[in-house]
């Protein structure tokens, strides 16, 4: 089994910068992709962005294409959420999620089946 643990949240101002971290345990990280997903007030969870098992291949949504990065850090079992020049917009509980599948990726939310409790962001206008 995989446990997940995100941290990194807070308040920040608009066009600030957070880093966010995911810690992984339980399974063999390096075989496994990695998702970020956010959730808004009342709105479904989104994905944000998504890593390959070697960090060699990744993928961002459109809402944050040239503002977000994501990386990896296969010997210390790490994923990380880079969020630069942030809006208001932002604003979500920020969740880290582990592919069901070794050597697989996808950005869909259901094809992910370890998830970290969550870490909120909120960016003040």
């Amino acid at each position: 089994q995989g446990q997940l643990v995100e941290s990194g949240g807070g308040l920040v101002q608009a066009g600030g910068s957070l880093r966010l971290s995911c810690a992984a345990s339980g399974r063999t990280f390096s075989n496994y992709a990695m998702g970020w997903f956010r959730q808004a007030p009342g709105k479904a969870r989104e994905f944000v962005g998504c890593i390959d098992w070697s960090g060699g291949y990744t993928s961002v949504a459109d809402s944050v294409k040239g503002r977000f990065t994501i990386s990896r850090d296969n010997a210390e079992n790490m994923v990380y959420l880079q969020m630069n020049t942030l809006k208001p917009e932002d604003t979500a509980v920020y969740y880290c999620a582990m592919y069901q599948s070794p050597f697989a990726i996808s950005t869909a939310v259901n094809e992910y089946d370890y998830w970290g409790q969550g870490t909120q962001v909120t960016v003040s206008s």
